[in-house]
This record gives C-alpha cells, structure tokens and sequence, in this order.
C-alpha cells in the first residue's frame, strides 16, 4: 500500500467531519435576532437548530464515504479491480468461472508460459489441458496446465493467474491421456490449444477462457472450451480445422 494514497483517503472524511462541526457550532451559538432569548424559546429554537445541523452533518459524512474507496472490496486502496486471488479470499463460496474473471493473466498467455518451459534438454511441449483452481492456504489463484513433450513425457505446470509467472511443475502419469490419445496428435494438430482458445473467445464476445481440454475427434483432436462471462459460463468446441461450436 503507498502511503501517499493511503493519507490521501484517510484525509477525506476527518477534513468533511470539521467543516461539518464548524457547521453545527455556528448554527447552534447564533443568537436569535441578535438579542438573548427567553430560556425556553431559546430552548426550542436550539432543538430545531440542533435537528438541521444533525442533518447537514450526516449529509458531509455521507458526501466523504462516497470519496472514500471501500476497503473490504479494494484492499490497498488504489482505485484497481482485486486481484483473483483476493476475490477468493474475501468470498470463498465463488465458483472458479467468477473468480476467474478477475484473473489479471488470461489462460492463452499462462499456457505460452508453460509451453515455454523446457524439461532438460526437451523443449517443444504442447499444452493438453488447463484449469484455473481459486486460491488457497499454500497456493495463490492459479492456472494448472498439462504439457507434453515430443518423447511423451507430461508434466504439470503452475502458472500464477495474477502474476504470470511459473512457479512449480511437476511430472504426471501419461496412462490415463495416452490410452485414448498419442503425442503424436497433438504435436501434429493443425489447431494447438492455444489457438483454439483464441478462436473461441473471439466466438463469444466478452468471455474469458479459464478451462480447456483436449479430447479425441475421429483420428484427430477436439478442443473443450470454458468460458467465463459476466453472469454465466459457457462452453465451446473447436474443431481441429478451427471451426468453433457451441456445445
């Protein structure tokens, strides 16, 4: 948090709460006509006096709460969206999609990050499945993708879906891909999943890919598509040709 910006907030509401007291002073200490009052006309003319000024001070306080962010939904005072994984922590019971949307890293850019990770000597990998998973107690807001090497070798790459950086990988078993598809098909798919990402955000105007998933099309590959929009999710397929659909 800077602390010009925090002063900056901080200093609205106690600046509008003096003019507003000034206020009230002013009101209440006039004199009536200039003249001393009877005790009890002065009596009710200052409760009258002391129901306008708390009127005018609540209407100050409230003009001060509209210039001053919400802490509970803009945690450092900026004036930014949260980030994915602050709209985890403050409500956990949001489903991926709406927390995916706040991501600032969109899945096509996270899965370049992975692909361009090489194992060892290995480079060339192509992703075969991404998923975002909400942040926890060990791990921030996240996209999880699986990637394959030339030799056959799969790995699981963590990508951070605010940051963009990679930040752990981990070797997987290829039985249960492998025993419906080869890594051959996707080494040698016109369409990566990268791309069919793209085709299907430009498909769905708005949306934002969080999920994808490669599956078996005759004696090519078939790409699975979640989409994340503003009060929904939706899913496409995009054919190896690029051809897109909803599902």
């Amino acid at each position: 948090m800077r602390d010009g910006g925090y002063h900056r907030a901080s200093n609205v509401m106690p600046r509008c709460n003096q003019a507003a007291v000034r206020a009230v002073q002013r009101v209440l200490h006039k004199p009536e006509n200039g003249k001393p009052a009877m005790k009890t006309s002065a009596m009710k003319t200052n409760i009258l006096r002391l129901t306008a000024a708390s009127g005018l001070l609540a209407l100050m306080t409230g003009v001060a709460a509209a210039q001053n962010p919400d802490l509970t939904k803009n945690p450092e005072n900026t004036g930014r969206a949260p980030s994915a994984t602050e709209a985890t922590k403050s409500n956990s019971d949001l489903k991926e999609w709406q927390v995916a949307k706040s991501a600032k890293v969109g899945l096509a850019q996270a899965i370049a990050t992975a692909e361009g990770k090489a194992e060892g000597e290995e480079k060339g990998g192509r992703a075969i499945d991404a998923d975002f998973e909400k942040a926890d107690s060990k791990n921030p807001a996240r996209y999880a993708i699986k990637v394959v090497y030339p030799s056959g070798k799969l790995v699981e790459h963590g990508v951070n879906a605010d940051t963009g950086d990679l930040y752990k990988s981990e070797n997987q078993p290829i039985e249960r891909y492998f025993t419906r598809l080869k890594a051959s098909d996707f080494q040698n798919a016109k369409v990566s999943l990268k791309d069919a990402i793209a085709l299907a955000e430009q498909k769905v105007p708005g949306s934002k890919a969080y999920e994808a998933e490669v599956e078996r099309e005759g004696n090519s590959v078939e790409y699975e598509i979640k989409l994340a929009l503003t009060d929904r999710e939706q899913e496409v397929k995009v054919g190896p040709d690029g051809t897109v659909k909803n599902d």
